[in-house]
């Protein structure tokens, strides 16, 4: 078997994004047949044994993708050393080990992709994503036109500039419930774009990733994705 990078192999076994493993092998958690790994290595997978915290790592067999509507209050991880909600009390039932592809905050609430395919994962959360993600935004005033016509300008936040977002009314809603659609989604994105705006999110809920949509999914509910939309992930 060709040598591969250490981090390519974790992500193949579905532990995690080879973004978070590169940042796990840096923090010394990664061994190759009990030697501490260090970033960059690459391994012959038939050949080593790989351990992260002790515990052995071997490639996925069977992949799973699944969708979740998680509530407010819940963390998008699946565990919190504050001891609060997260996505693994809402996945208890499920007998696989399956990993978030990207995040809402605690406070927002909607549409979250989870799977063991690594490789499929750290395709979705890479920056160059073409796939859009639509928001139902309820805010506790009604924007101005010179502050819809901001939210759809150009905006820098924490130093980045984002790319151009489109915000409108959402049909059939009030006039406090706004459409938001985005290419990319970094922290409190949304948020901080309302907050530079003087606009104050009340409710904030992601109904869909590209073409898959939360459907009937009730908060705190999940099911396997149909070939449709797995189909559609693999294609972008």
């Amino acid at each position: 078997m060709e040598d591969i990078k250490l981090q390519k192999f974790v992500s193949e076994c579905g532990l995690m994004s080879r973004r978070k493993a590169e940042e796990e092998i840096a923090a010394g958690r990664f061994e190759v047949d009990g030697v501490k790994a260090t970033l960059g290595m690459r391994i012959d997978p038939s050949k080593v044994t790989v351990t992260y915290k002790g515990r052995l790592i071997e490639k996925v067999e069977r992949k799973y993708y699944l969708k979740l509507y998680k509530p407010r209050g819940y963390v998008s991880t699946l565990s919190d050393e504050k001891g609060r909600k997260c996505l693994l009390d809402l996945l208890s039932d499920f007998p696989e080990r399956v990993y978030p592809v990207g995040r809402l905050d605690l406070d927002s609430e909607g549409l979250i992709l989870l799977t063991n395919d690594g490789e499929l994962a750290n395709k979705l959360m890479h920056p160059s994503g073409e796939h859009e993600k639509i928001y139902v935004v309820r805010l506790k005033s009604e924007p101005t036109d010179e502050q819809l016509k901001s939210l759809n300008s150009p905006m820098t936040i924490d130093g980045y500039t984002i790319r151009p977002c489109r915000v409108g009314p959402m049909h059939g809603q009030d006039k406090f419930t706004y459409r938001f659609a985005l290419k990319e989604g970094r922290n409190r994105q949304i948020r901080k774009m309302c907050e530079q705006c003087s606009l104050e999110v009340s409710r904030l809920i992601r109904i869909s990733i590209g073409s898959i949509g939360l459907g009937e999914l009730r908060p705190g509910e999940y099911r396997k994705l149909d070939k449709k939309e797995l189909d559609y992930l693999k294609e972008l």
